[in-house]
């Protein structure tokens, strides 16, 4: 069993390569967002997936809503004070994001 520090690591080390992966297929027009903020919509997208339930799923194919994601994302930030996200680049990145969950499940 990994240690805590050897678990915060390997989560460190899987966010740069989909924030990599991320920023390979997002449109050059979304490309003005920090690391951070992406950081940021990535942890957003797993909350979504948490509290939606999605995660609990017993459907070995499910369907994820894009917009839906998006929508949450777009809420969650301005919750947080987070207002000049563009639902454009929130849905490539929300793709963006899936795509990669998709290719290293």
């Amino acid at each position: 069993m990994a240690s805590l520090e050897e678990e915060l690591r390997l989560d460190e080390e899987e966010n740069r390569r989909e924030l990599a992966f991320i920023r390979e297929r997002i449109p050059s027009d979304a490309k003005h967002y920090s690391d951070r903020s992406i950081l940021y919509m990535m942890d957003s997208i797993v909350d979504y997936y948490y509290t939606s339930g999605i995660l609990e799923s017993e459907d070995e194919e499910v369907e994820i809503d894009l917009q839906a994601v998006t929508d949450y994302v777009i809420e969650r930030a301005k919750e947080d004070g987070v207002t000049n996200l563009n639902p454009d680049d929130v849905f490539f990145i929300v793709q963006a994001d899936l795509d990669f969950q998709e290719q290293n499940l």
